[in-house]
């Protein structure tokens, strides 16, 4: 049975709102709260999913470069990452993505996004996933009109 995961933003947890959407909707979803440094946060979703196979990650911002970083060292066991307004170009952890990717990836991102670039981000997207499918939404950085409306039900289905 495959593993649901979602991965909050920096200064969120996971009893935001996109938090809460998924624990309401999918309750054998693991939806965690990471803080601290971005090693700590990574050593944390290390250890929460040693021994978690296959996996669909959900990113949020942060968390979406969380979801990249992780799937870059455990390619294998992710099958599917859903990344949302992923902050991939954040430094200095972009150093941490991995070079290319075969993991198959649904980007959405904002066209009014403020916080993270989405030039930037489609950009370096592009050169990481080789299976990318990248929604350009008219949204702003939380998705806040998008979100709901997505097709979660596909986007989380295994196989």
């Amino acid at each position: 049975m495959v593993t649901r995961v979602f991965l909050h933003g920096l200064e969120s947890s996971g009893r935001g709102t996109k938090g809460r959407f998924f624990r309401d909707r999918y309750p054998r979803m693991i939806v965690e709260d990471f803080f601290g440094s971005f090693h700590q946060r990574m050593e944390k979703l290390e250890a929460l999913l040693a021994d978690k196979d296959p996996l669909i990650l959900v990113g949020s911002s942060f968390g979406g470069l969380m979801a990249a970083v992780y799937a870059g060292r455990h390619e294998q066991r992710v099958k599917r990452m859903i990344l949302l307004a992923p902050a991939l170009a954040m430094e200095p952890y972009r150093r941490y993505l991995p070079e290319k990717s075969s993991v198959p990836v649904t980007v959405y991102h904002g066209r009014k996004d403020e916080v993270v670039p989405l030039k930037e981000t489609r950009d370096l997207a592009e050169g990481i996933f080789t299976h990318l499918v990248f929604h350009e939404v008219d949204d702003d950085h939380l998705l806040r009109t998008v979100f709901p409306l997505l097709p979660w039900d596909e986007l989380l289905a295994w196989p």
